[in-house]
């Protein structure tokens, strides 16, 4: 057994070095504006991290650190996170970041939430998200993540206020595209109703008196 710790060791330490590598190498490709081979390095980092157990990185003297609460009525209980903890933390916000590039909203949302699972208080992250909800026209879901963000970020409120307000323009702007779209379907009802009873519709026989109207006895 003693035989196998140490290579056991001995891997996971080449597996960290290996995804802190990958990581280095896609933030440069995200740098230069190389989205795409950004995100495949991000992946292989991921690949190499989400393997490494806690036993395996305090093997080779990577402990768990506590985080305090983001609530303090939460007492001292707080969850323990370790170096992979923050840089699988970087990694999904950075990842956030390139499907934003790629117009990509769904995914910028998801790589958002796996990074804010790690740290509920990463600005970026949750700047991200809400811009990529109000990308998608969940404008409410948005201002809600972003109002959020200025309470626990207030240095930003000015570029988150930006934001909002951009956001705000381009669902008033759907609204309005959405209101003429029906104001037209509404139109054309009314029109193809009011063809249904022209008289030019009627039927010979109705317009010829060959058929009467029923009347009471």
């Amino acid at each position: 057994m003693a035989d196998v710790l140490p290579d056991v060791s001995s891997a996971t330490a080449q597996k960290l070095a290996t995804a802190k590598q990958k990581k280095d190498t896609a933030d440069q490709a995200f740098k230069q504006g190389n989205v795409k081979d950004a995100l495949k390095s991000y992946h292989e980092a991921l690949m190499y991290l989400l393997g490494l157990d806690k036993n395996a990185l305090q093997s080779i003297g990577i402990a768990s650190k506590p985080v305090p609460p983001s609530d303090p009525t939460e007492g001292s209980k707080g969850k323990e996170r370790t170096e992979v903890d923050d840089i699988l933390e970087k990694i999904y916000a950075n990842m956030s970041a390139c499907h934003l590039k790629n117009l990509n909203y769904k995914r910028a949302v998801e790589t958002a939430d796996k990074a804010l699972a790690k740290n509920e208080n990463n600005y970026k992250a949750m700047f991200r998200k809400g811009k990529a909800l109000g990308e998608q026209g969940f404008f409410e879901k948005a201002l809600k993540v972003l109002e959020d963000l200025k309470k626990k970020n207030p240095t930003d409120e000015a570029l988150v206020d930006q934001e909002i307000a951009r956001l705000r323009a381009i669902d008033d702007e759907r609204e309005r595209a959405h209101k003429k779209k029906m104001k037209g379907w509404l139109n054309k009802a009314e029109k193809k109703g009011e063809a249904l009873f022209d008289e030019s519709t009627e039927p010979a026989a109705i317009k010829s008196g060959f058929i009467e109207e029923v009347s009471e006895d």
